[in-house]
């Protein structure tokens, strides 16, 4: 039983979106507070790594 496309572009939107978050805690740390919080950096890097791995492979795994 397959899932209805909306159900999988919105899902798909869904881990975009979560995608981005990351990316932009990363873009305020850069802009505002680079030189105190540097250090999380790695660690936002490696959850945006994941996060559009998870969504490509979802768009992937779902022929979107």
């Amino acid at each position: 039983m397959s899932q209805d496309p909306s159900e999988l572009k919105r899902e798909l939107a869904k881990l975009k979106r979560l995608a981005v978050e990351i990316a932009s805690e990363i873009h305020d740390i850069v802009e505002d507070t680079l030189w105190t919080d540097y250090v999380k950096m790695p660690e936002l890097a490696e959850k945006l790594k994941l996060a559009v791995q998870e969504a490509n492979e979802f768009k992937a795994a779902n022929g979107l």
